[in-house]
Parts: C-alpha cells; sequence; structure tokens
C-alpha cells in the first residue's frame, strides 16, 4: 500500500495508479483516463515521467510501451480574453494542428497472442457504439462476440466529446432513440455498477437568424408529440435560467429541462466491463487489415494478431469505417470533420443546462468538476481523419463565449484536443445490412451523436440481431437509401432523404 502522491493536481496516489493497472488499464492513455492524472492546473509536466516509470517497475508495459500520453495544448494555461485577442481569417480553411499525430499506436502496446481463431460475431470498433452493441448482445445470450479495437478505449470519439446527451432533435427517430437513451443512462449505475454523472440540467438553443428560430418553433411541436417537455422561452426567461448570458443578437430559444450532460470514459468503461464479465471479448490495439469473402458473405476478418473467423460482422468504427469498408471494396458515403473542443480550470458550479447557438455550432456547458466544456462548428473545416488542436478553433471559440457569456473572460484554457464527427449526406446514421455482403452490418455515420444514441441503437440492434424480427430502424437507415433501383446516387438536394437538421457543429 502506498499513498504516496504521484499527481498533486488531481490527488492521484500511487495506489490509485496500481488499481487502474489491476482493472486492465495498463498504458498510460488509459491510466490518464482512469485516475484523472495529468489533467489539472500543470497537464502532466509533474506526474507523466513518474506515472511511466511506475508502470513499468510495475512491469504492466514492455519498456517500449512505456511512452508519455499526447500532450494537450496550450502549453501554459491561457485566459479565454487572451484567446480571444488572436486574429482569426474566416476566409481560409484551418490546416494542420498540433499534435500532428494523435492515433499512432506504438505496435509494443498490442498484446501478445493471436486472437481467437473464430467467432458468432465479430465487432470493428471499441468505442460505444461496438461495446453497447456487444453488451446488449450478451445480454441477450450471445457471448460468443469479439470487439476489436486498434488503440485503447476512449481513443476516438466516444473519449473525445463533450458529453451532452439531449431529445432535442428534428426528426421523430432520432428523438424517439434519444429519449430512450437518456432513460437506460439513468439506470446505467444501477445495472453495469459505475457511476456516469449524468446530470439533467437541460439544454438552451440559442438562435440568432429568422430561418433557424423558425426550426426551433417546428421541432418543439415535434417533441411535445413525443412526450419531450421542449417549450419556447424568450431571452429574458433564458437570462434567468443562465444568469449573466447576454443573449446577444437572440431572437428565441428552446429549452428541454431534461436534456443533460454525462462523462464520457466512464461510460465506455461501463459497457466495456460489462462486456468482459459476460464472455465477451475486448481485443485493444488490434488492427482490421483485410477480410476473406465468398458467396456474398463475409467468412474471416484479418487482423495484425491473426484471422477470425465469423458468421456476422459489425462495422461500428465511426469515422474509421470507410476505411475499413475500402478493405472489402465497399463504399460509403461517410466523411470524416475534425470537431475541437476545450476545457477551462475549474469553476464554481453556476452554470446548469448546456447552451448553443444554433447558428453558429457554439456550445458550452459545466462538467461535475467545475470545468467549462465547449466546442464550436466550422464551416471551413475539410474532410479528413484529423484530430490535432488549433490557435484557429480556440480563438473563435473564446470570442463566440464572451459574445454570451463575458464574464468568464479570466477564465484560463487548460486543455483542448479534438475529435472526428463521421458525417453522412443527410445527417442520420448507416445502419443494417450491406448490399452485396448480407452478413456485413453497418453501425456508423452518427455525425457526432452516436455517443448519445448507443444505448437505444444497440438496444434495438441486438434484438433485431438475435431474434431476426424487423425493424424499420434497419431499413430507414440502410445503405440504399443512397442510391435508386437502377444504382445510380441519389441527388441529396432533391430532398428524397430525410435530413436531421438539429446537429451542433
Amino acid at each position: 500500500m502506498s499513498k504516496a502522491m504521484i499527481c498533486s493536481c488531481e490527488d492521484v496516489t500511487v495506489d490509485d495508479i496500481r488499481h487502474a493497472v489491476s482493472r486492465g488499464f495498463c498504458d498510460v492513455e488509459s491510466v490518464k483516463r482512469y485516475t484523472g492524472f495529468g489533467t489539472g492546473i500543470c497537464q502532466g509536466k509533474s506526474c507523466s515521467a513518474a506515472v511511466a516509470a511506475l508502470l513499468e517497475k510495475e512491469k504492466a508495459l514492455k519498456s517500449a510501451a512505456v511512452v508519455p500520453f499526447t500532450p494537450r495544448p496550450p502549453l501554459y494555461p491561457t485566459e479565454l480574453r487572451m484567446m480571444a485577442s488572436a486574429p482569426v481569417d474566416e476566409s481560409q480553411p484551418p490546416v494542420g494542428g498540433l499534435p500532428q499525430e494523435v492515433d499512432a499506436f506504438p505496435a509494443a502496446l498490442r498484446p501478445e497472442g493471436p486472437v481467437p481463431a473464430k467467432a458468432k460475431v465479430v465487432i470493428i470498433g471499441g468505442g460505444i457504439m461496438g461495446l453497447a452493441l456487444a453488451y446488449n448482445l450478451a445480454r441477450a445470450g450471445e457471448t460468443d462476440v469479439v470487439v476489436l479495437e486498434r488503440g485503447y478505449l476512449c481513443a476516438g470519439a466516444s473519449g473525445r466529446n463533450g458529453g451532452g446527451v439531449r431529445m432535442q432533435w428534428g426528426t421523430p427517430s432520432l428523438v424517439e432513440l434519444a429519449k430512450r437513451s437518456i432513460e437506460l443512462m439513468k439506470g446505467f449505475a444501477r445495472e453495469l455498477g459505475i457511476n456516469v454523472w449524468l446530470r439533467q440540467g437541460g439544454y438552451i438553443f440559442l438562435a440568432k437568424t429568422k430561418p433557424v428560430a423558425q426550426r426551433l418553433e417546428r421541432n418543439v411541436s415535434l417533441h411535445n408529440r413525443f412526450g419531450v417537455p421542449t417549450r419556447l422561452i424568450t431571452p429574458d426567461e433564458a437570462r434567468g435560467i443562465v444568469p449573466g448570458l447576454t443573449m446577444k443578437d437572440c431572437l428565441i430559444a428552446s429549452y428541454n429541462p431534461e436534456d443533460g450532460v454525462i462523462f464520457p470514459w466512464p461510460f465506455l468503461w461501463g459497457y466495456a466491463q460489462g462486456c468482459q464479465k459476460r464472455g465477451v471479448r475486448v481485443e485493444t490495439y488490434t488492427d482490421v487489415t483485410g477480410f476473406e469473402t465468398s458467396g456474398g458473405q463475409v467468412r474471416k476478418v484479418k487482423t495484425t494478431r491473426g484471422d477470425i473467423a465469423c458468421d456476422t460482422v459489425v462495422l461500428a468504427a465511426g469515422a474509421w469505417s470507410p476505411q475499413v469498408a475500402k478493405l472489402v471494396d465497399v463504399k460509403l458515403p461517410n466523411e470524416p470533420h475534425r470537431h475541437e473542443i476545450l476545457s477551462t480550470e475549474p469553476l464554481k458550479p453556476f452554470l446548469g443546462p448546456l447552451v448553443s447557438v444554433l447558428d453558429s455550432g457554439l456550445y458550452f456547458s459545466q462538467s461535475m468538476r467545475g470545468e467549462i466544456v465547449g466546442g464550436m462548428g466550422d464551416a471551413k473545416e475539410p474532410a479528413g481523419l484529423n484530430m490535432g488542436s488549433t490557435l484557429r478553433f480556440v480563438s473563435r471559440f473564446a470570442q463566440a463565449l464572451m459574445e454570451q457569456l463575458p464574464e468568464v473572460g479570466h477564465v484560463k484554457v487548460l486543455r483542448q484536443w479534438a475529435g472526428c464527427y463521421d458525417v453522412t449526406p443527410d445527417n442520420n446514421p448507416i445502419l443494417g445490412r450491406t448490399p452485396g455482403l448480407d452478413n456485413l452490418l453497418q453501425m456508423s455515420g452518427f455525425v457526432g451523436h452516436g455517443f448519445m444514441m448507443a444505448p437505444a441503437v444497440a438496444e434495438r440492434m441486438a434484438k433485431w440481431m438475435a431474434t431476426g424480427e424487423s425493424d424499420e430502424l434497419f431499413t430507414r437507415f440502410n445503405l440504399r437509401r443512397y442510391s435508386d433501383a437502377a444504382g445510380h446516387s441519389r441527388d441529396f438536394g432533391t430532398g428524397t432523404l430525410e435530413r436531421e437538421d438539429m446537429v451542433i457543429g
């Protein structure tokens, strides 16, 4: 036993690190997420080397695999008002970002030994979608499942989002799914034994222009039909809910007090641990390199640790799904788009709901630790798997945040990072069977909201897979909607697809 402090910013002890290792979190990035070391005011400058040395001493990792965690700019905590003063050329697209590579994993982290030679179901992608599906399959009695993850748990979008969960959507399907997901989140700690810190402080959407205001008005009626208590509120009412909010240039707002925020990392761990307890294999640091097919079926999944013969494959790799699909000559319409985010130093709790300016894609909330966490869309962001952080983002965000909440100008930014939205042409997911490969199932294209939809989508997909009962979700959102009967691509401007219009960013 050792209570020796290893991270004074976050009160992480040597025993805390050892406990993380005992729970299977053995690499530096995973231990960081499990314990919180390195997320305080010094951003790991005083503790990262000590943690790496301890992991090597405890023989949790081979020497070649003990690498420091990814740095998160800025180098030193910097006030938002200083960040807001940096010039931004809105006519030019963002380029680059630091660090350049945040998803390159050392080969030394790869587990020793091969993957199972066969499994009934192979799920590609160990994010929230893949793990939630595996857990629900296991609950239904199907435990011969292998989940393949190319990095550590929480390496992708599931560990890089702001944790917002909301029922305010623009299409009936997503309103229903989100409502059910939040119901399931309420019982998550009881069922899976891990606290995801669900806080239903609500969401306030602000509209600056008439078209966006009309969208909110239309969607309030939709929400109410499904029993979601969204209501339109005036700027004065919004200021009453969030003191200090200027509502600058805002015409109207919508508010649902039952929306909220959860902590992303334990949400993922809960599903992963639930899978493992029920016999599902979760294989991290394992890349998919190809497929073996015959007779319109995928027969084997090829990986860096051997081949797995299988009956069914589910592609749930988020923004990486198009890359994986290419290995079997399937073209997906998804495009990855970087979405940047930041976190400030902790403050005394003052912000109940998550606030979003729908016109600009700005959003911000306060975490259970007191940090302001937020992001903002960028219309000039090019498609691509880029997870670097830019000064452009933090400057734009700081300007937009201070316009609505000027009192936070003195607050320091501790760290920023990025993840990838998995964008489809109609802002709706791709689910169901792949034409020409009947046992390759699609589960991607959630455009930044897969995190909040996962519980409900996985519940329905597991039932559909286990029972064979029809479910309109997997016909409504399957790949065939992107082509007509002759196989020609649809013109997405014709309005033939149901388009989701409540995507932030």
